[in-house]
C-alpha cells in the first residue's frame, strides 16, 4: 500500500477510525482538507510532509497523490467525513487506479448520520422516517424539488446554507408542508457546534448568523431533537470513580 484515502470524520477528532489513525501516525506524506481537525494533522509524524489541500485544484491533488505514491511514500489523503460521501474520493481513487498506484480506502464516520445525531436528530425512526435522501445543495437550480418534496423520509442538504431560502421555497412550492420540522447544524460534532430547529418556512430566518460548514435537515425526525439532544461529553478526568462489583459488596 502506498496511498490511503482516509475519512477523518465530521469534525470531532475522536471520531476518526482506529485504522485511519494508525495510518496517519505512520505516513510520510499527509494531504489534508481544511475542515480536518488540527489535532488530527498533529498526529502525523513530525518529519512528515504536510500539504493543505485548500489552495489546490482537484487535478493538482490527484497529481500529488499519484506522484508521491509512485515514488513509494506512505501517503495519507485525509478527508472530512467519509471519502466517498461528497468527498471526491472516487475521483482520487480513479486517478490512482489509472496510474497503477496501489491504494486503500479507509471509510470515515459520515456527516450523513453523525451530524444530525450530535444535535439529537435520528435520520431514521420507526413510524416517522424509513429513508434518507442526501443532496449536494450548493446549486439549487439543478435540484428536482418536485421529486424531493414527495420522496418522504429525511432530507439532508449538504453545502446549502448560503442558499437556504431557495431550498425552503423550492420544497414548499412543490408541495412540502411549510410546517415540516427542519434544522440547520453548523460545525457538527465539534466544540463549535451550533444548531437551530424551526418549521421549514421559518428556518431561513432562524438560521441567520450560522456559519458553514452546515447541514440542513428536513423531516419529521427533527421534532425529536428537543427530547434527544445529547449532553456534551464530560471533560477528561471528570468521570466519577467506578467500583468493581467485587469491591462493592
Amino acid at each position: 500500500m502506498t496511498v490511503a484515502l482516509v475519512g477523518a470524520g465530521p469534525g470531532d477528532p475522536g471520531l476518526i477510525t482506529v485504522r485511519g489513525l494508525e495510518l496517519l501516525r505512520r505516513c510520510h506524506v499527509l494531504v489534508y482538507d481544511r475542515l480536518v481537525a488540527e489535532e488530527l494533522v498533529a498526529e502525523a509524524p513530525a518529519d512528515a510532509i504536510k500539504i493543505a489541500r485548500d489552495e489546490l485544484r482537484q487535478e493538482e491533488v490527484n497529481l500529488l497523490l499519484v506522484s508521491y505514491g509512485a515514488e513509494g511514500y506512505r501517503v495519507v489523503r485525509l478527508k472530512g467525513g467519509d471519502p466517498f460521501v461528497f468527498g471526491r474520493g472516487g475521483e482520487e481513487a480513479l486517478a490512482l487506479a489509472e496510474a497503477a498506484v496501489p491504494f486503500v480506502l479507509v471509510p470515515g464516520v459520515s456527516s450523513v448520520s453523525a451530524v444530525p445525531a450530535a444535535a439529537g436528530i435520528p435520520v431514521t425512526h420507526r413510524g416517522l422516517s424509513g429513508s434518507v435522501t442526501a443532496v449536494a445543495a450548493h446549486d439549487p437550480e439543478r435540484l428536482d424539488f418536485a421529486a424531493l418534496a414527495r420522496v418522504g423520509g429525511t432530507l439532508l442538504f449538504f453545502m446549502g446554507l448560503a442558499r437556504l431560502g431557495e431550498l425552503a421555497d423550492g420544497l414548499m412550492s412543490n408541495g412540502l408542508d411549510p410546517a415540516t420540522p427542519a434544522a440547520v447544524i453548523a460545525s457538527g460534532t465539534s466544540d463549535a457546534q451550533a444548531s437551530v430547529t424551526a418549521t421549514l418556512e421559518e428556518l431561513p430566518a432562524a438560521a441567520a448568523g450560522l456559519e458553514p460548514p452546515a447541514l440542513v435537515v428536513v423531516g419529521e425526525t427533527v421534532a425529536l431533537a428537543a427530547e434527544l439532544r445529547p449532553s456534551r461529553p464530560a471533560a477528561p478526568g471528570s468521570a466519577p470513580a467506578v467500583r468493581s462489583p467485587r469491591n462493592s459488596r
